[in-house]
């Protein structure tokens, strides 16, 4: 059961026995129809132990490659991720505290500044990893994509709203799909993140989905989908033999990683050992051996693969329930909200966790072909555990507007 509030407005003392049962009557009135200030320190909560559980993680997994980067600061992937953290908590929430609809008013510059920053980083990026997504000022780098998926959740709910009774014909739902599928673009085209293009995209369906009146188009249209996707499917896997496109590499080793190692299958068959060696109850916290060199970058996509091996499947289990948990208080938060406006900032949140989180265990699990996701509140990653925060604090400021009598 949701817990409503531990803050109640003051109310007038019970009357004594002394008084008539008329008095009684308009006492048990009052106290009903009072309004209790509602927060959710249960979200709040869920998201301390994730960031929590995440730096502890963090440090198991990080502490061996750190020593060789640096020559013996075993702390230097925690430390730096720790700070960021701490900042970003205390800054969500003091924005928690700042009534959304005050920060709505800018959602629309948001929207186009993070549009603008998507289109100049193909010009101004640095290239870490074959691919740029970075923009640095100075010793500060900032990933573009992390601010697209804010931006698109603050903005999609506020064109919604100012469409009103439009949204029930066709034109307006395509305006709103149109803007979304314009961040997606850009996300796609100018940084190469397929994976955060995916989640701009499945955010914006969702929005309209939930704010159009009629369900039929949506049912017909994602049958469409799912029927394009097949086929393209198909002819990927057809054509991959004879292609050298970065795209088509990634199926191949999705299919057959083992015989595709050189190509990035390594990286999978040693998350896959990972977790098939934890077991049940995994080797105990600190103690993988997959970490020491034979997993890259596993702080980063993969640290899921750790938890497996570390904790077990029952490290793996809690690790879900938490985010369950999360999602859930997003759910009631969207139910709850005062108005359409807060219900759609918290579905829009809600669906960027939830694809976050399954398209992360997906790739992690070899089940869809890598898309360099990764783990919310877990990975190591200091703009994405800003704007995480961040989207944390809209749903708080959204939990601050419900009223329960």
């Amino acid at each position: 059961m949701a817990t409503r509030s531990n803050h109640l407005r003051p109310v007038q003392k019970k009357p004594s026995p002394a008084k008539t049962g008329n008095s009684n009557k308009k006492y048990v009135r009052r106290v009903i129809g009072a309004e209790r200030d509602y927060y959710d320190y249960n979200l709040l909560a869920i998201v301390i132990l994730l960031t929590c559980f995440g730096l502890v993680m963090l440090y198991s997994t990080s502490a061996y490659e750190a020593m060789l980067e640096t020559g013996g600061d075993d702390m230097s992937y925690f430390r730096k991720q720790a700070v960021i953290s701490v900042g970003a908590l205390i800054l969500a929430l003091v924005g928690s505290q700042i009534d959304y609809h005050f920060i709505a008013r800018f959602a629309v510059p948001i929207y186009w500044v993070s549009v603008g920053f998507l289109i100049i980083t193909k010009f101004i990026g640095r290239e870490v990893n074959g691919a740029k997504r970075w923009i640095y000022f100075g010793p500060i780098s900032f990933q573009p994509a992390e601010l697209a998926k804010l931006a698109i959740i603050l903005f999609l709910p506020v064109l919604i709203v100012k469409m009103g009774h439009y949204l029930r014909g066709w034109k307006a739902p395509a305006i709103v799909f149109g803007f979304g599928m314009l961040s997606a673009g850009c996300t796609y085209i100018f940084t190469e993140n397929l994976s955060t293009a995916i989640i701009i995209a499945g955010i914006t369906a969702v929005l309209v989905f939930i704010a159009h009146p009629k369900t039929a188009p949506f049912v017909i249209a994602a049958g469409i989908g799912a029927v394009l996707i097949a086929i393209a499917v198909a002819f990927l896997v057809n054509s991959a033999a004879n292609s050298d496109s970065f795209r088509i590499q990634r199926i191949k080793v999705w299919l057959d990683p083992e015989a595709h190692s050189s190509l990035g299958g390594y990286q999978v068959m040693q998350a896959l050992y990972a977790i098939g060696s934890g077991g049940f109850f995994g080797k105990g916290l600190g103690n993988s051996t997959q970490k020491l060199g034979a997993l890259p970058e596993a702080q980063n996509d993969m640290i899921f693969s750790i938890i497996c091996e570390e904790l077990g499947v029952f490290g793996a289990v809690l690790v879900i329930l938490m985010f369950v948990m999360m999602l859930y208080r997003l759910f009631f938060i969207a139910q709850n909200a005062p108005d359409l406006l807060g219900s759609l900032i918290a579905s829009g949140i809600f669906v960027h966790i939830a694809l976050q989180v399954v398209l992360n265990i997906a790739v992690v699990t070899n089940i869809i072909p890598t898309t360099g996701i990764t783990l919310p509140f877990v990975s190591y990653g200091g703009t994405s555990i800003l704007f995480l925060m961040a989207e944390m604090a809209l749903a708080l400021s959204v939990s601050r507007q419900i009223r329960f009598k």
